[in-house]
């Protein structure tokens, strides 16, 4: 792992832990301020700053075009959903836009039975993919990287793991639609998003569910992870409440800062980013990760659990 990342992780603050049924959080601050100023991509729609559609008029299932017509950076964050055109899709890979700009960003289809324009443009869907969904279509864009076949997900594995999602929520939606697996379990997914309000100056989270890690986020910018924290804490809270609830180990601060000093020995690869900066890729043991580094500062962190490997 490259000096500036660990130097970054070193920087890392833990909050108090939080607890909600199955679910615990542990807040993460950052103590290294940004120097790099970006909207979000919620940001961007709303003020019309952005505009995204189809690439043309017929279509392309793993690809989007991205008109930036601001003088602002745009982070497009993994596993974002947008929704409109001629299906809803999310993206495959954090991306930030840059100023004035067009590009083409690879997506995946959230909704398999809809191919028909329902808006010329898209929107957000205020949502995140859920945890489970997200962690295997990251893993499956990471191994498209090391085939070199760019930021590419297994089509099939989500719309797999966005069948699983209905049928473990006892839910049906006429277009096999993501959201509506949201819509239904709306109530439920507000109770954990109550029970997790983010603190002040807070910028990521590191989140376990039945006692096990599952993931971790941290963002560059506070005042950006303030909105989308409501839509990471409800991803993960979906898996909580569809999975089964069982006790497991206790969750201390002392597990979350172990967790960190482990990743500062992951094997660190590098590619091509989408947009601005470069897209690191990270993997040891039972973990693997992303992120967006520009101008040498780290936009976006992810790190999964690797659900391919046994617990160690």
């Amino acid at each position: 792992m490259e000096t500036n990342l660990v130097n970054y992780l070193s920087n890392v603050r833990l909050g108090e832990v939080q607890t909600f049924e199955n679910m615990t959080i542990i807040p993460v601050f950052v103590s290294e301020a940004s120097e790099i100023e970006y909207i979000s991509l919620s940001q961007a729609l709303e003020h019309g700053s952005v505009t995204i559609t189809e690439v043309d008029q017929s279509g392309s299932v793993p690809d989007l075009k991205v008109i930036n017509h601001s003088d602002q950076w745009v982070l497009i964050l993994d596993g974002e959903e947008i929704i409109g055109a001629k299906q809803n899709r999310t993206l495959n890979t954090s991306i930030l836009i840059d100023k004035n700009s067009e590009l083409v960003i690879p997506v995946s289809c959230t909704e398999q039975g809809r191919w028909q324009y329902t808006s010329s443009e898209f929107s957000h869907s205020n949502v995140m993919m859920a945890q489970r969904a997200r962690n295997m279509k990251s893993r499956s864009v990471y191994r498209s990287l090391l085939a070199g076949r760019g930021h590419t997900s297994d089509q099939h594995q989500v719309w797999s793991d966005i069948a699983t999602l209905h049928r473990e929520a006892g839910t049906t939606s006429r277009t096999h639609a993501m959201r509506d697996v949201y819509t239904a379990k709306n109530e439920e997914l507000d109770k954990y998003l109550q029970a997790f309000e983010r603190m002040p100056d807070q910028q990521g989270c590191l989140v376990f569910v039945n006692g096990k890690w599952m993931g971790l986020d941290v963002l560059s910018k506070a005042d950006i992870y303030g909105q989308v924290h409501p839509q990471l804490i409800k991803s993960y809270a979906m898996d909580a409440i569809l999975g089964k609830k069982e006790p497991g180990e206790s969750v201390t601060k002392a597990r979350g800062q172990a967790f960190f000093e482990k990743v500062k020995q992951s094997k660190e690869q590098q590619f091509a980013g989408v947009g601005l900066g470069k897209d690191y890729r990270y993997e040891i043991e039972d973990v693997f990760g992303s992120a967006l580094i520009f101008d040498q500062r780290v936009i976006h962190l992810a790190f999964f659990k690797n659900l391919e490997v046994q617990d160690l």
